[in-house]
């Protein structure tokens, strides 16, 4: 794999039968890509962090100048690539990423950085090695039924990708994280799971790769709406333990995330190809 086409890369180079995998065949011929250099590394995950954020803001995640998404740097693990302070979602270029350390300071990039994404991300990226990318927005959606202070139910196919594997974190609730030690907390409560519902602010999620946390997030928001939807018009009817950890077994893990966000990329590599520049 080469620098000019990692645009276009969805898999190995060995093609998976993907028919064979949507018929319930071996999905583990799906597979994420894999490079010859941290060069081809970093270039793909800040491919796609812009990808990702111009989805965001076509979604209408974008509020003001909140909500971020960031994705740690392959080689200096210390760091991570975020989306300036101020920047609309939808302008996102690849040359716009800034690249800051768990100090808060932007070394590469001349744009400024959002306190609350150094805070709250870098306390993230800190506790968990496993993060490799974090997304939060102030989502409608994500923020009214953060408000209610409850983990998602088991309600839909789709809410069980976060069956047991999420958590409500009522710290700092509503206040806006500035401060260094809030963030250390926060993320302090988020020890485990893809996604986090921060009481009164809205919903973050991480995974092994941008793609999989961009997905998670947008799902998430959406099993939200759902909820709220459902708990409106009466008394929603829970989908059996069982069932329910099966579903997210099958369809909640790292590798479904990224696939699942790959007819996304697909759109707006089509419809916004200066996000590579």
């Amino acid at each position: 794999m080469t620098a000019s086409n990692l645009n276009t890369v969805t898999t190995t180079n060995e093609t998976p039968d993907l028919k064979a995998a949507a018929l319930g065949g071996n999905a583990d011929l799906l597979a994420m890509p894999t490079f010859n250099t941290v060069e081809e590394e970093r270039a793909y995950r800040k491919s796609r962090l812009a990808g990702a954020l111009r989805i965001f803001g076509r979604m209408g995640f974008g509020e003001g100048v909140a909500g971020h998404i960031t994705v740690r740097d392959p080689e200096l693990t210390d760091h991570f690539w975020v989306n300036p302070f101020g920047l609309s979602f939808r302008h996102m270029r690849v040359s716009d990423l800034l690249l800051v350390n768990h100090q808060g300071e932007v070394v590469h990039g001349t744009m400024p950085v959002n306190r609350a994404a150094f805070v709250i991300h870098s306390a993230v990226h800190q506790a968990r090695p496993d993060v490799i990318a974090a997304a939060h927005a102030h989502s409608v959606h994500g923020k009214a039924f953060s408000s209610l202070g409850i983990p998602l139910d088991p309600i839909t196919q789709d809410a069980c990708i976060f069956y047991d594997d999420h958590t409500v974190i009522s710290e700092q609730g509503g206040a806006v994280v500035f401060d260094i030690e809030a963030g250390k907390e926060l993320a302090s409560k988020f020890p485990r799971g893809k996604a986090a519902i921060h009481q009164n602010h809205g919903l973050f999620t991480v995974g092994a790769t941008v793609e999989e946390a961009a997905f998670w997030f947008l799902s998430m928001d959406r099993s939200c709406q759902a909820q709220l939807l459902a708990m409106a018009a009466g008394t929603p009817k829970l989908i059996k333990h069982e069932y329910a950890q099966y579903t997210r077994e099958q369809t909640g893990h790292s590798l479904a995330g990224w696939f699942q966000f790959q007819p996304l990329w697909q759109e707006i590599c089509r419809t916004d190809p200066e996000l590579f520049d």
